[in-house]
C-alpha cells in the first residue's frame, strides 16, 4: 500500500470536499492516485459535499448545553427546514453542541473536536452528514460561558428536541445564592434575552463606536428643531438614554411584567435570595440571522429552464 502524505490528502480534500480521514482512506485504496481516488469517493457518495457546500444554507438549528458554571452554544445550518426536522441531523447538532463544551465554545477549535459517538472530527461528521442527506450543512458559529461561583443559565425557544431549536440563549450569572433560587430568575432572564435581543448587559458594556453613530444621528435629528445647542444636547441625551432601554440588558423593560426595568428585577431577586447576584454575560443565537438568503421565483425558474429545454 502506497504511503499517503499530507500533502495528497489536502489535495484530494480540495477537490472533493470530503472529510480527513475519508481522503486518507481513499487515497490508500487507490495507491494514492488521486483521480482515482476522487472517483472512490463518488462512488461512496463522499465527493458530492463539494458541489453543495456553495448553496446557501440559512435553516437549520440552535443547539445549546450547560454543565453547572459551563455551557456552549452552536449554529448548524442546513438549506432547508425539511432537513432540521431530521432525527439524524438533530442529534448531531446535539452531538456537536457537547463537542463545543468540551472545548470551552472556541470556534475555530471545534471543527476539529472528536464526536463521542461514532469519533469523527466535527468536520468530518458534517461532511458524512451531507452525503447521507444530500444537503449543504455546515457549522456557522459556536461560543461558550463560563463563571467562577453562580450557574449558567439557558432557554430554548422552537425547541425540537433536548437543547435543539430556532433561538438559544446561554446567561451567566455569578452568585452564592441557592441554586434554586438562581434557576428561577436565571431561566427567567434567558426568556427575556431570547424576546428582547439586548447588544450588552449594560450601557458601558456597548460599543463606543455604536453610541458614537447614535449621538451622530440624534444630534442631526435634533438639529432640525431650530432649537440652541443647550437644549439639541438634552434632547440628545434623553433620546440616548431611550435608546439604552432598547439595547442594553439591564435598562430594558422586564417581558414578564412590562413596567420594570431588568437591573431592578434582578436586584429584587438578588434580596429576596440573600445574596448578590450579578449577570456577567449572556450568548443569544437566532437560528439564520444575518445571513442573506436567496430570494426565488419559482416561476421565472420554470420559465428559464423551459426555454432552455
Amino acid at each position: 500500500m502506497a504511503e499517503v502524505s499530507a500533502a495528497l490528502v489536502k489535495d484530494l480534500r480540495e477537490k472533493t470536499g470530503a472529510g480527513m480521514m475519508d481522503c486518507k482512506k481513499a487515497l490508500a485504496e487507490t495507491a494514492g492516485d488521486v483521480e482515482a481516488a476522487v472517483d472512490w469517493l463518488r462512488k461512496k457518495g463522499l465527493a458530492a459535499a463539494a458541489k453543495k457546500a456553495s448553496r446557501v444554507a440559512s435553516e437549520g438549528l440552535v443547539g445549546l448545553v450547560v454543565e453547572g458554571a459551563k455551557g456552549a452554544v452552536v449554529e448548524v445550518n442546513s438549506e432547508t427546514d425539511f432537513v432540521a426536522r431530521n432525527p439524524q441531523f438533530q442529534e448531531t447538532v446535539q452531538e456537536i453542541a457537547r463537542a463545543s463544551l468540551g472545548v470551552g465554545g472556541a470556534h475555530d477549535r471545534l471543527a476539529a473536536a472528536k464526536l463521542a459517538k461514532s469519533g469523527r472530527s466535527v468536520s468530518d461528521e458534517i461532511t458524512h452528514l451531507i452525503a447521507i442527506i444530500g444537503e449543504n450543512i455546515s457549522l456557522r458559529r459556536s461560543q461558550g460561558l463560563t463563571v467562577g461561583t453562580g450557574m449558567i443559565a439557558s432557554y430554548v425557544h422552537g425547541g425540537v428536541g433536548t437543547g435543539i431549536g430556532r433561538i438559544g440563549v446561554l446567561v451567566a450569572l455569578e452568585s452564592s445564592a441557592p441554586a434554586a433560587a438562581l434557576k428561577e430568575i436565571g431561566h427567567q432572564l434567558a426568556m427575556h434575552v431570547a424576546a428582547a435581543n439586548p447588544r450588552a448587559i449594560s450601557p458601558a458594556d456597548l460599543d463606543p463606536e455604536l453610541i458614537a453613530r447614535e449621538r451622530a444621528v440624534l444630534v442631526d435629528q435634533a438639529k432640525t428643531s431650530g432649537k440652541p445647542d443647550a437644549i439639541i444636547e438634552k434632547m440628545v441625551e434623553g433620546r440616548l438614554r431611550k435608546y439604552y432601554e432598547e439595547v442594553a440588558l439591564i435598562e430594558q423593560i422586564w417581558v414578564i411584567d412590562g413596567e420594570s426595568k431588568v437591573g431592578k428585577v434582578v436586584e429584587a431577586a438578588a434580596k429576596a435570595a440573600g445574596a448578590s447576584i450579578t449577570i456577567k454575560g449572556f450568548v443569544r443565537f437566532a437560528l439564520g440571522e444575518g445571513i442573506e438568503r436567496k430570494e426565488s421565483d419559482f416561476a421565472s425558474e420554470v420559465a428559464a429552464a423551459a426555454k432552455g429545454s
